[in-house]
């Protein structure tokens, strides 16, 4: 790998750990905001549903990837953490429901925007025979994001180990008179402030990138041409390629299948936990988090050998250690420890070599560069709004305790085995190609 190529790999993934984090951050601090300004589960299920796991991130990639291909990878990456900032400042310093909804919204948006284009520029920016290792560093960064904000969330929580820490910041900004639920809020203040700094830092380092050498290639031969660069254009031209239209079903199909599960565990995993399996919340987050470590293990291992070893058989491979994990949950149950941890190892292995990997990947080699990133914030803005919907379905399959469990369990396993079908049958053949030449096998020269 070369150096400049892992130095923006890098930089760029940055992206990735803010958007899991926010997430996280999202999700683990509700209760405290809930408390602190009296909110009810209405006003909890809004927030969820703009936030960076939901609509405002499904919104973002849809407006974010024809900006990208429009004005350029660079252009993304000059002004969007400045927006992620303003969204995470809003919501360290939220006094009122509109206040945090804004805050939550922004951040979404903004998360959205970033995702097509950081893929997008990681696979333009590598060479041929390390862009399946760039992406998992990518990925890396992604699994890193959760494990690390669910830690401080966790030290930082009122039980936690570093509370006394946050409630003396709390009592010096706000009085030794501060209530209670105001001051167990600022832990997780002090966790999204810890996402403000590496956005500070990823920004610094993003706008400073080169502009992608693949795009300028694209707009300039376009230009020559006299084509119509615009928004619009990139949509007819996207909608009226039959090989196109085909890519976005092949892979919309295989990442919405497994994201609706992955997204229903990104969310309610440690709720799952404590109702169907009983265990404690600190247990859970500890499982959790250790999952998560597994996942960047998993993905490290993977970008040393992706390069190397076929698609297929990766891909294959990641989504039966899934469909074990569901199977045991099935068949053992969640009652027992034993049946957690080993959904947790598995699961966490799965992770390693997602399907988000392959869609990531793939997502930027078969679309030409001209409506590239595009593609990738329609297909993003699809899945990410369906897992939305598929959230509060599951929700009610589930239950208030976990009675629908097993129901919903079978549901995952269905939607996993469609995952396996497509993508075995689908699989590409672009590993070691050239970004242009997939492009030319699969469009012509004209593109």
């Amino acid at each position: 790998m070369s150096k400049g190529s892992l130095k923006s790999t890098i930089a760029v993934s940055l992206t990735n750990y803010l958007d899991a984090g926010a997430i996280v951050a999202g999700a683990s601090g509700l209760t405290l905001w809930q408390k602190f300004l009296g909110l009810t589960e209405v006003h909890l299920g809004w927030l969820n549903f703009i936030s960076a796991n939901c609509l405002g991130a499904a919104l973002g990639a849809i407006i974010g990837g024809f900006l990208a291909d429009r004005y350029g990878r660079k252009f993304i990456y000059t002004y969007n953490l400045l927006v992620y900032m303003l969204g995470v400042l809003l919501i360290m310093f939220s006094v009122s429901f509109p206040m945090l909804l804004a805050g939550f919204l922004v951040t979404g948006i903004s998360v959205g925007i970033g995702v097509p284009a950081s893929w997008t520029y990681i696979s333009e920016s590598s060479e041929n025979n390390n862009r399946g290792r760039n992406i998992c560093i990518s990925q890396m960064s992604w699994g890193f994001g959760p494990m690390i904000i669910l830690l401080l969330g966790m030290f930082f929580a009122p039980d936690g180990y570093l509370f006394g820490w946050v409630e003396g910041i709390a009592h010096t900004i706000g009085g030794a008179a501060m209530p209670q639920e105001a001051v167990n809020v600022f832990s997780s203040r002090i966790v999204f402030f810890s996402l403000l700094l590496v956005a500070f830092v990823a920004w610094n380092m993003q706008r400073r990138l080169e502009e992608s050498s693949e795009w300028r290639a694209s707009r300039d031969a376009a230009k020559a041409k006299g084509e119509d660069t615009g928004l619009w254009h990139a949509f007819k031209v996207l909608f009226s390629n039959r090989k196109a239209i085909r890519t976005v079903c092949f892979l919309a199909v295989i990442y919405l299948a497994w994201n609706l599960v992955a997204s229903v565990l990104g969310f309610f995993q440690p709720h799952i936990y404590e109702t169907a399996g009983g265990i404690s919340n600190e247990q859970a987050n500890w499982m959790n988090c250790i999952q998560w470590a597994i996942i960047v293990f998993v993905t490290f291992l993977l970008s040393k050998v992706i390069d190397r070893t076929g698609h297929k058989l990766i891909y294959v491979l990641g989504l039966l250690f899934a469909l074990s994990a569901w199977v045991i949950i099935v068949t053992v149950g969640v009652n027992g420890t034993a049946g957690l941890w080993l959904f947790t190892i598995l699961w966490g292995i799965e992770g390693g070599m997602s399907v988000q990997i392959f869609y990531a990947l793939w997502g930027s080699e078969l679309f030409p560069a001209k409506f590239r990133a595009g593609a990738q914030g329609l297909m993003f803005f699809v899945v990410r709004g369906l897992s939305a919907v598929w959230g509060l379905l599951f929700a009610f399959i589930y239950g208030e305790n976990g009675e629908g469990f097993t129901l919903a369990a079978y549901c995952m396993i269905a939607l996993l085995l469609i995952s396996l079908v497509v993508g075995f049958v689908g699989c590409p053949d672009t590993r070691g190609k050239p970004l242009a030449q997939i492009t030319r096998e699969r469009y012509g020269e004209n593109y």
